[in-house]
């Protein structure tokens, strides 16, 4: 178990990467602020791009992750994801490649609201909560 407990923290081969080459460019770009040097400034910006750029490439030939929590089998930040092929539900950077999911996978994922809450009327001070009328 780690320090964090028992909980996937999402952390994969793009989102390290991606960390890192952002927080060079960042640190480019503020020694250029800092030593006044414009090429310096520019280069850390083109560096943060790239970084966006590797993060996406990465994500989208399968070294990423879905949105939400993984099996536990594949919390390792070496586990390749086996779904970027076909595009993740609800990903902003799937749907920008092209890569649709079909409206089955889209819904299969969507989580169902709590029962108890559904038919409710939000609660109001000195009275119970009231059933709707069907």
């Amino acid at each position: 178990m780690s320090a964090h407990g028992d909980v996937d923290l999402g952390h994969t081969l793009a989102g390290w990467t991606g960390t890192t080459v952002a927080g060079l460019g960042a640190a480019v770009a503020g020694a250029g602020l800092c030593l006044d040097l414009a090429p310096a400034l520019w280069l850390g910006a083109a560096l943060t791009v790239l970084a966006a750029a590797t993060t996406w490439t990465l994500h989208l030939t399968g070294w990423g992750k879905p949105s939400g929590p993984r099996p536990a089998d594949q919390w390792d930040w070496r586990v390749r994801d086996t779904t970027a092929r076909r595009g993740h539900p609800d990903c902003l950077g799937c749907r920008l490649a092209g890569r649709r999911t079909p409206a089955t996978a889209r819904d299969a994922a969507a989580p169902e609201p709590a029962p108890d809450r559904l038919r409710t009327r939000p609660r109001r001070p000195g009275r119970p909560t009231e059933p709707l009328e069907s």
